[in-house]
């Protein structure tokens, strides 16, 4: 299989991990376990320290850990400047990074204010364009881009609110990113997972209902595991998506094609 994946020795860059329940925590356990090279940002010290105790917990060793935070253009020149420079290539990026403030969230659409509209879609879309900007200079092999998306970037779903807007933003912007990087070789696409329960998931007030609703709805009668995540992204960031690009992968049981 890893002939197949041709990951081993690559570098990846993850973005986004916030704890080990987190989606990108899982995408960066799978890709250790085929042989990438693994590099981290993260945005806060407390960020950082929770990172370092899940990689020595897990007896792991990061290729590179960086500072980056997602809403300044500098900090994310200067991750990618360093991350490039010290490796010479980067062979894929992880971008699973978005934020909205709680009241946002909790409170109808329609009360969203000018704010937190904009700073949902700065972190949460924007930093996409931003973090592919910076790390195309150093993807001179071309490589993966792989965002994480949710249904309700496409469906009103109750308590997704700002965000579901901010996700849908992404979607577009991951599809004028394949336009635009193509003819270097490097592929953008986005992973739209069902619901796991992480840290971002306990901010929609819904949840709980949304994971009953999966259960009853999804062909797969179940809910999908941060594992299925994890094994698809690796997919797409590897040469067994090699043809692939400008695409939402779904990967929720089947969830999004039931009416």
């Amino acid at each position: 299989m890893e002939d197949l994946l041709k990951l081993k020795g690559k570098n990846i860059v993850v973005m986004g991990v916030a704890n080990e329940r987190s989606i990108a925590w899982g995408v960066a356990k799978s890709l250790f376990d085929v042989g990438a090279n693994v590099i981290f940002t993260y945005r806060k010290e407390r960020s950082l320290v929770k990172l370092e105790k899940a990689l020595e917990k897990n007896e792991l060793e990061a290729k590179m850990i960086v500072q980056c935070d997602v809403n300044e253009d500098e900090s994310i020149k200067n991750a990618f400047s360093q991350i490039g420079e010290t490796l010479g290539a980067i062979h894929g990026v992880v971008h699973s990074v978005a934020f909205a403030h709680a009241e946002d969230l909790k409170n109808d659409f329609v009360e969203t204010s000018r704010s937190g509209y904009a700073f949902a879609q700065d972190t949460s879309a924007y930093s996409l364009v931003a973090t592919a900007r910076e790390a195309r200079p150093y993807m001179t092999e071309g490589g993966s881009i792989i965002t994480m998306s949710y249904l309700g970037a496409e469906r009103v779903l109750d308590g997704y609110n700002v965000m579901g807007v901010a996700k849908a933003a992404l979607e577009a912007s991951m599809r004028y990113l394949a336009n635009d990087l193509g003819k270097q070789g490097i592929r953008v696409n986005a992973v739209s997972a069902g619901a796991v329960r992480t840290l971002s998931a306990k901010g929609v007030p819904s949840f709980n209902t949304i994971l009953s609703q999966i259960e009853e709805k999804a062909p797969l009668k179940r809910n999908i595991t941060n594992e299925e995540v994890a094994k698809m992204s690796i997919v797409m960031l590897s040469d067994l998506s090699s043809g692939v690009t400008g695409e939402v992968i779904y990967v929720d049981a089947g969830y999004h094609i039931m009416g």
